[in-house]
């Protein structure tokens, strides 16, 4: 039986350790310390605080999935930056919820099959609830695997076209 995992999945602590030395578009990071709180950490899923040492890396999810996989995302390879601590860090708290679900963001979650091609997406915007806005991520991801097809999930948010975490059917 096909299932969907219940839970965002944060950049992988192998790829992680890849990333801190090169990303993906090649460069060797640069951390630094961040003064002020909010930078969305995809290696814990959760908002930077001031004083921490993070880095801005470009990460390729959908490249780094299909390698593991064996799909061809061809033209849907894309490459992005993300914030990440500068060193390994404890990882997301999985009673956490679905992260970066602010209250009046717009989200997109775009949808893959398991050959890599787009399958759709679909707009989502955040109620001012943050009740609500758990609720709404997790109808718009119930929605998305829905459809036999998709394989796997990124949320993105709509301002920057950052990738925010992914959900896998297995």
């Amino acid at each position: 039986m096909t299932t969907v995992t219940p839970r965002p999945l944060a950049i992988a602590p192998d790829v992680l350790t890849e990333l801190r030395e090169r990303d993906d578009a090649g460069a060797v990071p640069r951390p630094y310390v961040h003064d002020t709180d909010g930078a969305p950490l995809r290696c814990c899923l959760r908002r930077s605080r001031a004083g921490e040492r993070i880095a801005l890396v470009s990460y390729a999810p959908l490249r780094r999935w299909a390698a593991r996989t064996g799909a061809a995302p061809g033209a849907y390879d894309e490459v992005g930056p993300v914030f990440i601590h500068a060193v390994r860090c404890a990882g997301p708290d999985p009673l956490a919820g679905y992260p970066f679900a602010e209250t009046g963001a717009a989200r997109v979650v775009r949808r893959y099959t398991a050959r890599g091609s787009i399958a759709g997406g679909a707009l989502v915007r955040l109620p001012r609830d943050p009740n609500e806005a758990q609720a709404a991520v997790a109808t718009a991801l119930e929605e998305a695997f829905a459809d036999p097809e998709v394989a796997l999930v990124h949320v993105r948010a709509v301002e920057f076209g950052c990738f925010h975490y992914e959900v896998r059917r297995h």
